[in-house]
């Protein structure tokens, strides 16, 4: 049987190629992804350990515990067996180069804190140039960061942290493998003193305490001794549990498990075209398979013949998957991974046992389980009835096909319905929906081919009515076809209307959100200083300014109230923005020492009045009610943007008490009537602050609409693979149309059709396929995507009609450079040959 199979496969090896190719290809996107992953979990573990090489234990916070504090490192210090007990920070800090843009992306810029030991250097920031900071104004940066930023030791530069730009002098160059360096960000160091004052969770605290243990003093030994004088919130953690975390983290996890669900869906719609081969071949072979079974061959026989055959062409299409899977590891790397840096991921290994035995059973069990149903087919047709040289699909299962298809589409469109943006229940009525219009697509492509019949013919004459009549004549290959498009184009659409809707969405809320002229808010992974507010207000053309923060307060009933502190002489009047105001007097929040405004929705919720007062302790960052007490009286009832709700606090309410001041998110500028442009280009050269954004409500919209730029492009990039593979398809389907019609083919050459006329009468059917699967995909995508934010409050709903109509001229081409191979075959075989018999 193995040697019958091998004969075979050789024997139709041209036909079983694309289908081998879709394989190749779903199973290099899986080996690939899991490749890639495995090496981001070695190359972190690597960076794990060479970031801190003098770690041994980690004593840090566990369970919303206190960090860990200067005594309590002394006392670590003195356990026997440590050889030194280091106190680490950690925060950001942003380098500025010369030109005043940043350096490295904002987030993985780092500051940390040197800890030089008796002989003035630190193993984790061993110094190549100059030598480490000795006080505030100074600084060391690892030796790429440098270079990048155009410094050398002894220049003076800039460095923005804790939301200020500071002037300090470079000191040093250090060489360091670190987290931030590998994704292509910075670290600078700061002296001990600063980087507290800087860095520190809280006064005399450190993020964590590591210990070095001494010669002859194991890892599990020593974090067991300190284990016994710790207070209850901190743990002491080993090495080897500290590289298995950062092998372990969880985004790295969530983007194997991103990467491997488009290999999935690559690897799906591959089955169209595997098992519409074999469909395909099935038909062919009809005879060969009649005299098998009519030689004494079982059912089970021939199903397990074509079934091998399946196996053959996985195994080999998951080798060569394998082996261009370390490629697209490769290629993932420098997509997704470090750009450059001294410390990129690393290499993808060449034979690693998951990916490579993961290879082989999608390969060839995915193969076998896409040709089972067409294999089952074949081995339950009848000797006497695969005798005869075409089976058409018989009327009854076509209609019980179309029955089963309403069924599906209804079932799918009420789910869509009845989800309401639910993403769990979406997740489900899509591939429902997709799934009844691709058991319709028989149907629909007669009703499509009979519309466009008077059209076609004028337009091309009697080679698109041929055309026509062939997508007609077999109704479940044109389905199979069209299906692989149907998904992929469902995907990409229902992408681009949910992408677009969210940005439409995004951009309007932010537009309606900015409360004021301008707003300054700082890039991601920055923040705002705490004087930036005050250094505005001296500008000329401003009218009001106010810094903006959160605080939040624990009521007596148990709830949160968090609340935007303000200025209270900046909200007075409409100074700063227009807020409506129902009762009560916004000028008592600077007059008075008690008060709170709230809007009318939280007064509503709550049951309060003007004059109530409103108790509770205030919560610290972490939401712990351990700040000092506050008693508020309501002086005011607003209504207002959510940017100035729900309710105001004066500044004076939040400040001292023995609770740090909360970082501020914004400053809201008002400039004087017809300044506002100007205004906005004197606030940045006044700050010179790379990290701030100074933003009018058009810049926020389109920031806003921006957005999801990234995001789309990634997607795109993701779903190119199965447009590519849907497009194998269609090539496949009429590259084995042309050898089944092969004598067809020559009887139409020789009453008069020319070879253009082969060609055009190929790239017209192919053209009709691939539109109808783009169609249904465009339907069904865009009704997924509409409906995945349809039931978000205050929603946008934006149809990108022009790419979508750009999606479905793009099937229309791909149904042309599909049947360009094949027609030129065709074309090209002489009339005698073809009317003989097989065209190849």
């Amino acid at each position: 049987m193995l040697r019958t199979v091998v004969r075979s496969v050789l024997r139709d090896r041209h036909r079983f190629v694309l289908p081998a190719l879709a394989v190749l290809i779903g199973v290099a996107c899986v080996s690939g992804s899991l490749l890639y992953t495995e090496s981001l979990a070695r190359g972190a573990e690597r960076l794990q350990r060479a970031s801190r090489p003098d770690v041994s234990v980690e004593v840090r916070p566990t369970g919303g515990g206190a960090a860990p504090g200067e005594a309590l490192r002394r006392r670590l210090a003195a356990l026997p067996g440590v050889a030194a007990a280091r106190g680490t920070l950690r925060g950001p800090a942003f380098l500025v180069a010369r030109d005043g843009t940043l350096v490295g992306p904002p987030s993985a810029d780092a500051g940390v804190d040197f800890v030089p030991d008796a002989h003035g250097a630190d193993p984790r920031y061993p110094m190549t140039r100059g030598r480490g900071p000795q006080g505030p104004g100074e600084i060391a940066v690892d030796r790429w960061s440098a270079e990048r930023a155009g410094h050398r030791v002894g220049d003076r530069m800039r460095v923005v942290v804790a939301g200020e730009v500071r002037s300090v002098r470079l000191t040093g160059v250090f060489t360091v493998y670190d987290p931030a360096t590998a994704a292509d960000g910075t670290v600078t160091a700061f002296d001990g003193a600063t980087a507290r004052a800087l860095f520190a969770p809280a006064p005399g605290r450190y993020a964590s305490v590591t210990l070095t243990a001494a010669s002859g003093t194991s890892a599990p030994a020593l974090a067991k001794r300190a284990a016994r004088i710790l207070p209850r919130g901190l743990d002491a953690v080993t090495r080897a549990e500290l590289d298995r975390e950062a092998a372990a983290a969880p985004d790295r996890q969530k983007l194997g498990t991103l990467l491997l669900l488009f290999a999935g869906i690559a690897l799906f719609v591959s089955a169209f075209l595997v098992s519409n081969t074999f469909t395909m071949l099935s038909a062919v072979r009809a005879r060969e398979h009649a005299l098998l079974r009519a030689v004494g061959a079982s059912r089970r026989r021939v199903l397990g013949t074509v079934l091998a055959e399946a196996a053959v062409v996985g195994a080999v299409a998951a080798v060569a998957g394998y082996a261009l899977g370390v490629g697209v590891a490769t290629l993932l790397a420098a997509l997704f991974g470090p750009a450059a840096g001294p410390a990129d991921t690393a290499a993808p290994a060449l034979l690693s046992p998951l990916p490579l035995l993961t290879a082989l059973c999608v390969g060839v069990g995915f193969t076998a389980a896409a040709a089972y149903v067409p294999a089952l087919r074949a081995s339950a047709v009848a000797p006497v009835a695969a005798l005869r040289t075409h089976l058409p699909a018989p009327a009854a299962a076509l209609r019980r096909r179309n029955l089963a298809g309403l069924a599906v589409t209804a079932a799918g469109a009420l789910l869509m319905a009845a989800g309401e943006g639910d993403l769990g229940v979406l997740s489900l009525a899509t591939p429902v929906l997709l799934a009844g219009l691709i058991l319709l697509t028989p149907q629909l492509a007669r009703a499509a081919t009979r519309a466009l019949r008077a059209p076609v013919r004028r337009l091309t004459g009697v080679r698109g009515t041929l055309a026509l009549a062939n997508a007609r004549r077999d109704p479940r290959r044109t389905a199979a076809t069209a299906g692989a498009l149907t998904v992929c184009v469902a995907l990409v659409s229902a992408v681009t209307v949910a992408l677009s809707s969210l940005s439409a969405t995004a951009g309007r809320e932010a537009e309606a959100g900015m409360p004021t002229d301008l707003r300054i808010t700082a890039v991601d992974y920055a923040q705002v200083g705490a004087h930036t507010a005050a250094r505005v207000a001296r500008l000329p053309h401003v009218a009001a300014v106010s810094a903006v923060r959160e605080a939040g307060i624990r009521l007596r009933d148990g709830s949160d109230l968090w609340t935007t502190v303000v200025d209270p002489r900046a909200v007075g009047r409409g100074r700063l923005a227009d807020l409506t105001v129902r009762a009560g007097n916004l000028d008592d929040l600077a007059d008075r020492t008690d008060a709170i405004a709230v809007t009318r929705d939280l007064a509503e919720e709550h049951g309060w009045h003007l004059g109530d007062r409103i108790a509770g302790r205030r919560l610290s960052d972490e939401g712990t009610a351990d700040g000092p007490a506050l008693d508020r009286r309501i002086v005011a009832v607003y209504d207002g943007p959510d940017a100035l709700g729900p309710a105001l606090l004066p500044e004076s309410a939040v400040a001292g008490g023995g609770t740090p001041e909360s970082a501020v998110l914004s400053v809201l500028v008002r400039a004087e009537p017809g300044h506002t442009a100007a205004l906005k280009e004197e606030i940045r050269r006044a700050l010179r602050n790379p990290v701030l954004l100074v933003e009018d409500r058009a810049d926020a919209a389109r920031d806003a609409e921006q957005g999801f730029g990234p995001l789309l492009s990634v997607l795109y990039a993701m779903l190119s693979v199965t447009v590519a593979v849907a497009a194998l398809g269609v090539a496949n389907t009429m590259g084995m149309a042309v050898f089944e019609r092969a004598r067809e083919i020559g009887l139409l050459r020789a009453v008069g059709l020319d070879r253009a006329g082969v060609r055009s009468m190929l790239r017209v059917e192919a053209v009709v396929v691939s539109a109808l699967g783009a169609g249904l995909g465009i339907l069904a995508g865009a009704a997924a995507g509409v409906a995945a934010v349809a039931g978000q409050h205050g929603a946008v709903i934006s149809v990108p009609w022009a790419a979508l109509l750009a999606l479905l001229a793009g099937a229309g081409a791909v149904g042309v450079l599909a049947a360009l191979g094949p027609g030129v075959r065709a074309a090209a075989v002489p009339v005698t040959r073809a009317v003989g018999g097989e065209v190849g």
